[in-house]
């Protein structure tokens, strides 16, 4: 995910703004679902996402969503000793739309599935202004958006994947909400490890690195648990959170 300063997520809350002042955010859309209000503004060009007044993430860089998905790829290729082709992936929130995006650009994914819970994300993508990201993701026949919750969907599914790819958080440390926590728990990663094919590799998006969330893995029967760091301007890297589950 990106922020005006940095390639990951912000440190501190930010709230919309409605002046029309060309340094000022605009809110272009707001609306309360079942998880509470999310919005999305502009800012200058960019466009961001808010949630419960919460920066999320914006357009202006994209550089931790696209290696998300590059390292879980690459992840794969270790993992089973060979150059990976018609793999499948399922990424978990769609954003800003960088990931998916990213992912539809590499022929080698055979199938690409989304998983948002906010009809409202969705919309901004499929008639709003984030089309112009995720337009060329969003026709690809490879391709399908799920409107649903990424932990009901990891429970219920019988699809399973090669590569799981979560940035749905600021991280297993800072959850966007309090029920998010479950994904990280034994019982979370236990669904993500029934969702995944023997050698298939979990990957998860963080603001800073969790070594207790890394042990986590491993007491969860991941191996080659590790973490790639994704450099900041200023603080602690961010970085993606890489496990395999055993073939």
């Amino acid at each position: 995910m990106s922020t005006p300063d940095q390639p990951g997520h912000p440190q501190q809350p930010q709230h919309p703004d409605q002046s029309d002042h060309p340094d000022h955010p605009v809110t272009v859309d707001r609306r309360t679902g079942p998880y509470g209000e999310v919005a999305l503004r502009r800012h200058g060009e960019r466009y961001e996402i808010i949630a419960n007044g919460c920066f999320l993430m914006d357009t202006s860089d994209g550089r931790s969503e696209r290696l998300l998905i590059d390292a879980a790829l690459n992840a794969l290729d270790r993992a089973r000793g060979a150059r990976t082709t018609g793999a499948s992936v399922l990424i978990g929130g769609l954003g800003v739309g960088f990931s998916f995006a990213h992912a539809a650009a590499e022929p080698r994914w055979g199938r690409i599935a989304v998983v948002e819970r906010e009809e409202a994300i969705i919309d901004w993508h499929r008639s709003g202004p984030l089309k112009a990201i995720s337009r060329d993701a969003q026709d690809d026949p490879r391709s399908v958006i799920l409107h649903t919750d990424l932990i009901e969907h990891l429970r219920t599914t019988t699809h399973r994947y090669d590569a799981l790819c979560l940035d749905i958080d600021n991280g297993p440390d800072w959850t966007v909400t309090d029920d998010n926590g479950a994904l990280y728990s034994p019982a979370g990663l236990a669904a993500c490890q029934r969702r995944l094919t023997p050698g298939g590799v979990l990957a998860v998006w963080s603001a800073q690195p969790s070594a207790a969330f890394e042990e986590t893995l491993r007491n969860a029967g991941f191996t080659q648990v590790r973490a790639e760091e994704i450099p900041v301007a200023r603080g602690v890297p961010d970085v993606v959170h890489l496990a395999v589950r055993p073939a």
